[in-house]
């Protein structure tokens, strides 16, 4: 499948993670009852970005909210960007803040945790964004550094890129940079203005950088194409997570 077939997204969770079935339906009801007619169907059925779906029952309900946009400073579509009422957060087992800075301090944990209005059933976990040492791409793969040694155009398909940007920028990488919106389906113009802004580039040694999710749409699309990996990791209490979701899964 390509990423037009069945979103960016669902492509990159089965390129990056091996030993995983990966469904799409935007019927969730649906696409659980097709998982469990199979003939080996999966004992843990995770759904991304479900939290709304109301049809479907789920033994363990995590929330993400971001660290500069949290759910109780929002408001429902089309104010916000909610998909529903704020005492909807109610319903949560596990709260995890999002794309924290890495110094993040425990008097400022305490301030969002009360602001959060936690219930007594549930638990809070802090986590940020850690970016690779190394770029991939179908090529190569090579280490952060060597970039300082190449122009480099970067390519931006994400939400928010200021972390990606500010990243770079510490590093001392010199980019130039195309901006699309979240998700964006790369048309003919858009490779076509991506490859002549390349061209311009007077320079031997020069490449395209992107993000992981972006990649899954360009790989296809373009040569001299890479990506920065990224992970999410845990500020603190990440064994306590594990066996929270653990717990979540056996009992």
């Amino acid at each position: 499948h390509t990423s037009e077939d069945v979103g960016d997204e669902p492509l990159q969770f089965f390129k990056k993670f091996d030993n995983i079935s990966v469904a799409v339906d935007s019927d969730r009801t649906n696409g659980i009852k097709q998982l469990l007619k199979q003939n080996s169907p999966p004992e843990i059925v995770l759904l991304d970005d479900a939290f709304q779906h109301r049809k479907v029952k789920a033994k363990t309900y995590i929330l993400l909210t971001k660290y500069n946009d949290l759910y109780v400073d929002d408001y429902i579509l089309p104010s916000g960007n909610l998909r529903e009422s704020r005492r909807g957060a109610e319903r949560a087992d596990v709260i995890i803040v999002t794309k924290c800075p890495q110094n993040l301090i425990s008097e400022e944990k305490n301030t969002i945790i009360k602001s959060l209005q936690i219930q007594k059933n549930q638990k809070v976990f802090f986590s940020t964004i850690k970016y690779s040492e190394s770029i991939k791409g179908l090529e190569r793969n090579f280490k952060i550094e060597e970039l300082k040694q190449f122009e480099v155009l970067l390519i931006t398909g994400i939400a928010n890129p200021n972390s990606l940007l500010k990243f770079l920028s510490e590093r001392e990488i010199k980019f130039q940079h195309l901006n699309y919106p979240d998700h964006h389906n790369f048309s003919g113009n858009d490779i076509e203005k991506i490859n002549t802004t390349f061209n311009t580039i007077i320079s031997d040694k020069k490449l395209i950088l992107t993000t992981e999710k972006d990649f899954v749409r360009l790989e296809q699309k373009l040569k001299k194409l890479y990506y920065l990996p990224i992970e999410t990791s845990f500020l603190e209490n990440k064994k306590i997570f594990d066996k929270t979701i653990k717990t979540c899964i056996i009992s």
